[in-house]
């Protein structure tokens, strides 16, 4: 059942090597130069942004994760008192599983909790094609107050559950139409395998407001799956795919020069402030996290909200070395170099 694997998930996620072994994000080949003399004052950078309507204290979001059972509904919430507390954008895991048993709504919603953060629903594009629509997505939307909608892609991942869905036919004008009737910004996001020049041309003009690379060198959703599929004993992939993907700032660097115009989110390896640091110099306009933010909240709230500041502290200090006072400052430096 759907509620399982959603547990199954969460499990593996926290017990399990689940992260590319070889295959890495990118940020590594990209230094900054540092400044000895930066000429401004550290406690004058500023990493606030607006973003569809909604203040953010900085370029952060907690990447959707998850919902559907009690443990993801403590996670929720402690990621939300976080977020709400700190000032960054959050989105929520798949909704399918709160669509198809309404009951379980409650593990996703999280605006009592966090009443001015920017939040998204999500659903998997894939779903467009076994019945979804412009009224689902609505009621995805509606279900957590969203202030917009996430689809993600995940066609490796489908490929991988003996139980996927795997018709991924004609789902760009699919987008399209939703984009056109849903009351909110649609946005697009990977699950770990990036987005190539390719996908990227194909949507840009579909009415998407932003994508999430959501990059190859972070967590892996091909372990995961066959870390279920092993403890089933219907394992049929080898490991053949355990370095698939785009690397998150290639992915990042390709849909930039084809879709400038949109909101850029950069998620897949992100770990560090410095890495989000790069992250918004390559052209993000925020980055992305989920595995640091799910093992910190299965803690608490007050574990969350201590990583988010220590990652704001890092992104301050890398914009400080290299007198950067503000994101659009960081996002034109002249001071970031490729090594390798």
């Amino acid at each position: 059942m759907i509620q399982n694997r959603k547990e199954e998930h969460l499990r593996i996620c926290l017990e399990e090597n689940v992260e590319a072994h070889l295959l890495t994000s990118g940020f590594e080949k990209f230094r900054f130069i540092h400044q000895a003399l930066p000429e401004i004052d550290r406690d004058e950078i500023d990493v606030s942004l607006t973003l569809f309507g909604k203040k953010l204290c900085a370029p952060i979001l907690i990447s959707p994760m998850t919902g559907g059972s009690e443990a993801g509904k403590r996670i929720n919430r402690n990621l939300a008192l976080a977020a709400q507390k700190v000032g960054v954008a959050m989105g929520v895991g798949s909704q399918r599983i709160a669509l198809e048993f309404p009951e379980l709504a409650h593990t996703f919603q999280i605006r009592d909790l966090a009443p001015d953060i920017l939040l998204f629903a999500n659903l998997g594009a894939v779903q467009l094609n076994y019945g979804y629509g412009v009224k689902e997505c609505l009621k995805a939307v509606e279900m957590i107050e969203a202030d917009g909608l996430i689809f993600h892609l995940n066609a490796l991942q489908e490929a991988c559950q003996p139980e996927g869905n795997r018709n991924f036919k004609g789902l760009t004008a699919k987008i399209g139409e939703v984009c056109r009737n849903l009351p909110v910004p649609v946005l697009i996001k990977e699950c770990g395998w990036g987005i190539s020049r390719e996908v990227a041309r194909r949507l840009k003009d579909t009415g998407i407001q932003g994508i999430d690379v959501a990059g190859a060198g972070g967590t892996s959703w091909f372990f995961i799956e066959n870390y279920r599929a092993k403890a089933k004993k219907k394992a049929y992939l080898s490991d053949s795919f355990r370095e698939w993907g785009i690397p998150t700032v290639e992915s990042l660097l390709w849909v930039r020069e084809v879709a400038p115009h949109l909101i850029l989110i950069a998620s897949g390896g992100v770990r560090t402030g410095l890495d989000i640091a790069k992250a918004i110099s390559l052209g993000a306009t925020m980055a992305g996290l989920a595995l640091p933010m799910l093992k910190a909240a299965t803690q608490s709230a007050d574990a969350v909200t201590e990583k988010l500041t220590i990652l704001i502290e890092e992104l301050k200090t890398a914009m400080f070395c290299i007198g950067a006072s503000t994101l659009e400052e960081l996002r034109n430096t002249p001071y970031l170099q490729r090594v390798s």
